[in-house]
């Protein structure tokens, strides 16, 4: 058994595919939250930033950043915003091939208010993604047999797919591809996720998707509700500032302290999924499950201090320094 306690493949074609929620950000700052803009006004602000979000963006980005080879699997519109998606993808060295034009939909989109704090407010069209379903990704178990990994997000909004996940992760472990999975919004409840943790490698929500999720209040109590469902895999609680807490099998719990951001907090928007993406970075890298969970906190800290969850990213060596493992 390698050090991560996960018995990681070898290399193939890729090292994760990451499916689900992609979107076209239109990002406006700084934009006073604490009180409702009302009719009428205007709102002067920093110029207007486009760029992409979404899991598929966020944690896909990550990956190709710190050196991982990824392939997007998501669906856009027959639109100009699709082109906005593809172009970033391609610039960032994400694989398309699972990237499908979907015409009854047109693409994910978003407005992004973000306060002089970095906390953001979203104004979001769900759009194509949401189509996603079972015989999608049943129909490219091959791209997941050349994957080392898969990471799905967000699962309460995929509302074609979530009672057939269960079904769809065995058949993707089955193939040898290790299955994580991201939540959203207030993360759902333990039905269906009891049903879907046996089959999942990974699963990280953070706090409060935890919390409206178990019922619990501490996170170590969050982490024993999920073992009590049948959770076999890494499972954990990032809690924003305060870091992390990680179970890396059962009986297993240690608590993974922030790191500092190397810079003036911008923007939050994605630190969760840029967390994920590194933990699964350092997992296929053979890190242990505490230096990748340290890891994952550099790399999340990485992303708050530019505008959009990816600007900032940096790559292996530079957020390994970050975390003090070089």
């Amino acid at each position: 058994m390698p050090p991560s306690q996960v018995s990681v493949p070898e290399q193939r074609e890729f090292d994760c595919v990451v499916v689900g929620s992609c979107v076209v950000d239109v990002l406006a700052r700084p934009v006073t939250l604490d009180a409702p803009i009302g009719r009428g006004r205007l709102v002067e602000c920093e110029p207007l930033v486009l760029t992409t979000g979404g899991i598929v963006s966020n944690a896909g980005i990550t990956l190709a950043r710190l050196g991982m080879c990824a392939a997007a699997f998501t669906y856009v519109g027959d639109d100009e915003w699709a082109a906005v998606i593809r172009r970033r993808f391609a610039a960032e060295g994400l694989d398309m091939s699972a990237v499908t034009t979907n015409r009854e939909r047109a693409t994910s989109t978003s407005a992004v208010l973000i306060d002089a704090r970095g906390d953001r407010s979203f104004i979001h069209y769900a759009g194509a993604p949401r189509l996603l379903d079972k015989r999608a990704l049943l129909d490219r178990l091959d791209l997941f047999a050349r994957s080392r990994a898969m990471l799905i997000g967000y699962y309460p909004l995929m509302t074609r797919l979530q009672d057939d996940l269960p079904e769809v992760l065995a058949a993707i472990r089955e193939v040898g591809c290790l299955t994580a999975m991201d939540a959203a919004g207030d993360g759902g409840t333990m039905d269906p996720l009891a049903k879907l943790l046996p089959q999942l490698d990974f699963y990280v929500p953070n706090e409060t998707e935890a919390r409206h999720q178990t019922g619990e209040a501490k996170p170590q109590a969050m982490i024993g509700a999920f073992r009590d469902a049948g959770a076999r895999g890494l499972v954990g609680i990032k809690l924003g500032e305060r870091g992390a807490i990680i179970s890396p099998r059962p009986g297993e719990v240690f608590e993974v302290s922030a790191v500092a951001p190397p810079g003036a907090v911008i923007d939050t928007t994605g630190a969760g999924d840029c967390f994920y993406a590194g933990l699964i970075a350092g997992i296929l890298r053979g890190l242990s499950p505490a230096d990748a969970a340290r890891f994952a906190a550099a790399a999340g800290a990485c992303c708050v201090i530019g505008l959009g969850a990816t600007t900032a990213i940096r790559n292996f060596e530079e957020t390994s320094k970050l975390a003090g493992l070089s």
